[in-house]
């Protein structure tokens, strides 16, 4: 399956030493399948006048042979689990994780409900008219290198 990583460069040999903690689903190299999500990503870069690339891979299917954690909604184990990272507790093991973004519209619920102004309930609420969009977190250099390869860049 084709997946895509948009950042200002060319991402031939992807690693997880260059990712910073406190995001979705922890340290990692992330991923979509969806083009126009990370397309739409890349417009962040372009904003700013830094070019956009825009990094395709071939993921082998043979990647669910490790250990995954697949979320297919926004539902009340996503939210903790995005908590947990978010905040920086270690929350697991897996080699990828795979579900929604939380992206600016959905973190500010999220942002909320960490700054007590919600609950829970409240925000749960609030996200299940939400459609998800899609990442998969490579935690494994190990996976990654087995599984994920280079297929092409283009600037965007």
């Amino acid at each position: 399956m084709k997946v895509y990583h948009t950042s200002t460069i060319e991402i031939i040999n992807p690693d997880i030493i260059h990712s910073r903690e406190g995001l979705d689903f922890g340290k990692g190299f992330y991923c979509t399948v969806l083009r126009e999500q990370a397309e739409a990503y890349g417009l962040r870069f372009s904003l700013r006048g830094i070019p956009a690339i825009l990094n395709e891979y071939v993921l082998d299917s043979a990647y669910l042979e490790a250990n995954i954690r697949q979320f297919v909604s926004y539902d009340e184990e996503w939210l903790d689990f995005i908590m947990a990272n978010r905040q920086n507790q270690p929350v697991t093991d897996y080699e990828i994780i795979e579900g929604g973004v939380a992206d600016d519209k959905i973190f500010r619920t999220i942002d909320l409900y960490l700054s007590g102004d919600i609950t829970k309930t409240d925000a749960l609420n609030r996200l299940k008219y939400e459609k998800p969009n899609h990442q998969i977190c490579f935690r494994s250099q190990s996976v990654i290198d087995r599984y994920l390869k280079f297929v092409s860049s283009t600037e965007l």
